[in-house]
């Protein structure tokens, strides 16, 4: 996915448009304790509609004439993974007690604990496996706390634990985790692809919370060989660049602020957890403010169906991660601080809701919606915590 330069001629048409083409509409909708409930319980709906029979989320179905690089079958069980992670995470923080959605949090639990620990790289092209692996990890750390008796709280555990091992097999030779290993003719036992900032700090954020959680426990000499691995990516104004080889073209448009602006939220959010004191509350707040101010431009970005075509290369599924992440990092500030926070990101997300319930921001076969809905569900369960 190579990042996108708008060449004088382009950028002199766009700015030609007439306003109208170009303005976003302003994200405004009423916030209230009722608003959010409504909001909560049509992404819940939306949800229990939409899953799978064998409790499961997405499909490599609604294709499209651009499609992500899928290798068959290996990718799809990635996708679906990660999916199906987010989905059940987001009905599991939201807290819906009806039949039907325990009905359909239980499905799910039962197809994670057969599919995940089946999950793999689809070859030696791919390292989709890593977003299954993270997001399988955080369902089943939200399954532990669910858990009625040490029987099965020892169950998710020791999953929880495999998915652990996992990823540490496929962490990258460089630091960190990626996604692709498109580039080259290398092919190694242990990745040696292109390690992205914002996969590892997924990662590592899952591993701490199953580790406080949950009780795994974590190889540190890895971990810190992923954290210089972020390091390694971010610059000296707290943006971090897409990925490893992007380090030697920081101000590339996909590296600057406009386009780190939801990286940054995850990367600063694992930095931070794992004791870098140079993420600070201001440079917490300072990005915090930039992701709701500078929204248009991951906006800009939903629903195209191209990765990486617009403004500083910012692809549609950048959104609901960013959205997501950004409760992490606030997370960090003191409770008086995060209020404010909340609020501007309730009125956010509940603006962006479609008309069935569900949230989207990039057209991906057919994961989109559950993957989106469960960002947004997990983002307004710690957002209704705190206003």
């Amino acid at each position: 996915m190579r990042a996108a330069l708008l060449t004088p001629l382009v950028l002199a048409g766009w700015l030609m448009l007439p306003a109208p083409a170009r303005a976003q509409e302003k994200p405004q909708a009423e916030v209230t304790p009722e608003t959010v409930a409504e909001s909560i319980r049509r992404g819940v709906d939306f949800l229990v509609a939409d899953q799978n029979p064998n409790g499961s989320w997405g499909g490599p179905t609604r294709t499209k004439g651009v499609n992500i690089y899928a290798p068959i079958p290996g990718a799809h069980h990635a996708f679906r993974a990660g999916t199906t992670g987010l989905a059940l995470s987001g009905l599991l923080d939201v807290g819906d007690e009806r039949p039907a959605t325990r009905e359909a949090i239980d499905r799910a639990a039962g197809w994670i604990e057969v599919h995940l620990p089946l999950l793999r790289r689809a070859d030696q092209t791919t390292t989709y496996n890593v977003w299954g692996h993270a997001y399988g990890l955080r369902a089943l750390t939200r399954l532990w706390q669910h858990a009625e008796g040490e029987e099965e709280k020892r169950k998710w555990q020791r999953l929880a634990q495999q998915q652990v091992d996992l990823l540490n097999r496929y962490e990258d030779v460089n630091g960190g985790w990626g996604y692709l290993d498109l580039y080259d003719d290398l092919m190694t036992r242990k990745p040696s692809g292109i390690p992205t900032s914002f996969t590892t700090a997924t990662v590592l954020l899952a591993m701490d919370e199953a580790r406080e959680v949950v009780g795994v426990a974590l190889d540190d000499k890895l971990v810190r060989h992923a954290l210089r691995g972020i390091e390694r990516q971010k610059t000296p104004d707290f943006s971090y660049v897409y990925s490893h080889p992007h380090r030697i073209r920081p101000r590339g448009p996909i590296n600057r602020p406009a386009g780190s602006l939801a990286r940054s939220q995850a990367c600063n959010a694992a930095l931070r957890t794992f004791g870098d004191e140079s993420v600070t509350d201001a440079v917490i707040t300072r990005w915090a403010e930039r992701f709701i101010e500078r929204e248009g431009f991951l906006s800009i970005g939903r629903k195209r169906p191209i990765p990486h075509e617009t403004h500083f290369s910012i692809s549609g599924y950048f959104y609901y991660y960013g959205v997501y992440y950004f409760t992490e990092s606030v997370g960090f500030l003191p409770a008086a601080e995060q209020e404010p926070h909340a609020r501007r990101l309730t009125e956010l997300i509940l603006f962006r809701q479609e008309k069935d319930g569900c949230w989207w921001d990039y057209p991906l076969y057919d994961y989109h919606q559950p993957y989106g809905t469960g960002y947004a569900l997990m983002a307004l369960a710690w957002c209704r915590e705190r206003l």
